[in-house]
């Protein structure tokens, strides 16, 4: 088995869940289910967002929750146009904390340190 192979068979996908006060209901805050990124999804991502590393745009995040979002069951949350449009309606604060949880899997110094 060559390397490739071998590190795609080692590779974990466990998701991540992000829970979205802000989309609460009376059972409480909504919750929704991440794979986490890929070297493909960046660079799906840049291509439409050519600076979302150094500057993510609103529009850049949306696309990044779009891409990334999972029900529960592992179904993807949006997957149409008009969902697109509806979280670019949202506020900005709820779509940033949802695309910094979803970047945010690098631990910082401080958190290695720790441990």
């Amino acid at each position: 088995m060559g390397l490739a192979k071998e590190l795609r068979a080692r590779r974990k996908q466990s998701r991540r869940k992000i829970d979205v006060v802000e989309w609460a209901d009376d059972e409480g805050p909504f919750s929704l289910y991440c794979r986490p990124l890929t070297c493909y999804d960046l660079n799906e991502l840049q291509k439409r967002h050519p600076q979302v590393m150094q500057n993510p745009s609103i529009a850049a995040m949306v696309d990044l929750i779009v891409m990334k979002a999972e029900s529960k069951d592992g179904d993807k949350l949006f997957t149409s146009a008009e969902d697109k449009l509806d979280l670019m309606g949202e506020e900005t604060t709820v779509v940033s904390g949802i695309a910094n949880e979803m970047f945010g899997t690098i631990e910082s110094i401080e958190d290695v340190e720790k441990n």
